[in-house]
């Protein structure tokens, strides 16, 4: 299948809008976005050697296969392993190929795909696709952490990682922002929630198609559009009202923390600090407990994905169990995860 126009990518961390602005790219009648995170390019690329060796593409396939988020785009193996071998045999072509056939079902001409902290992978992105679009949403850092914990309540790191992910991912996009500009477009979730229907618009000029009123309703993501009424209660679908939602629910010494670390770069983004008032003693407790407990989770998460990063073959990301079904299971949907 060949596609009208080239793919478009929407990025960023967890808990940033990402699956609103699937939904409603998603939603357009040119466009197909599957509305859960693929996740190919953290779970697959490069991971398994060079898919021109039939053992190794098998072992690819097989693992994908598996993965919930995969089998959401409902791949066809006969079909990849036929298509992938008739051109390049390369990751970047194997996840578009899954989402092209996605798009096909669909009856779209245009594909996309949302995944967290995909501007990882600007890079090989934007040399295999030069027509891509790449769409990298931005949030509060603090609201971020505060709808992270709201789901994951273990959260995993604490604000120690939550800064280290923010971090990364701002600075990559605004290196990837400087390289590809044109191509490459930083998006505060407030900015959407806030004037819906002009932003939408803007996204369609960036991705060259013409906006279409209806996307602002879901129609083709009508279980997200469900959720959204049942938190909108009765007011818009798509509204303001959890800007703010760390104020109060954040402990004072992590929002100290997360203030501290990420003060200029948040500043660049239109987010100010906010005063965090504490007590002598709980100052004490800070700098002598809870400052280092948090330095050392944002250090320890930071090696770990530069590890991760350059020896995708060997300690390459992987879904957690829970993610991974037998290849006969049936599936009605799939999950996520922070």
């Amino acid at each position: 299948m060949v596609t009208e126009a080239g793919p478009i990518y929407v990025g960023g961390p967890d808990r940033c809008g990402k699956t609103l602005v699937a939904a409603l790219l998603g939603s357009h009648s040119r466009i197909a976005i599957p509305i859960v995170g693929s996740n190919l390019w953290t779970y697959f690329d490069g991971q398994y050697g060079d898919l021109a060796d039939d053992r190794n593409l098998d072992r690819c396939l097989a693992a994908l296969v598996r993965y919930k988020h995969a089998r959401f785009l409902g791949p066809d193996l006969p079909r990849l392993r036929r298509e992938l071998r008739a051109g390049d045999a390369t990751y970047a072509r194997l996840f578009a190929l899954v989402h092209e056939h996605f798009a096909e079902r669909a009856g779209k001409p245009r594909w996309g795909d949302q995944t967290g902290l995909v501007e990882r992978y600007g890079e090989p992105i934007f040399a295999a696709f030069p027509d891509v679009r790449f769409i990298h949403m931005v949030r509060d850092p603090r609201d971020r952490y505060e709808g992270s914990l709201s789901m994951w309540p273990s959260g995993r790191g604490r604000a120690g990682a939550a800064v280290a992910r923010w971090r990364l991912s701002i600075d990559l996009g605004e290196r990837n922002a400087r390289r590809w500009p044109d191509r490459y477009r930083l998006l505060r979730y407030e900015d959407l929630v806030r004037n819906p229907e002009e932003v939408v618009a803007q996204l369609c000029a960036f991705v060259g198609e013409a906006f279409e009123p209806a996307m602002l309703d879901l129609p083709d993501a009508p279980t997200y559009r469900a959720k959204l009424a049942a938190g909108a209660g009765g007011g818009p679908l798509i509204n303001p009202s959890h800007i703010g939602d760390y104020r109060g629910r954040i402990p004072a010494p992590e929002l100290a923390f997360m203030q501290g670390q990420l003060g200029s770069r948040m500043r660049r983004h239109g987010y100010l600090p906010d005063r965090v008032p504490m007590s002598p003693l709980d100052r004490a407790r800070y700098a002598a407990v809870g400052w280092p407990s948090q330095a050392t989770r944002m250090v320890a998460w930071d090696a770990i994905e530069r590890v991760q990063q350059r020896l995708p073959g060997i300690v390459g990301r992987r879904p957690s169990a829970a993610m991974i079904v037998d290849r006969t299971q049936h599936l009605d949907g799939a999950g996520g995860q922070p």
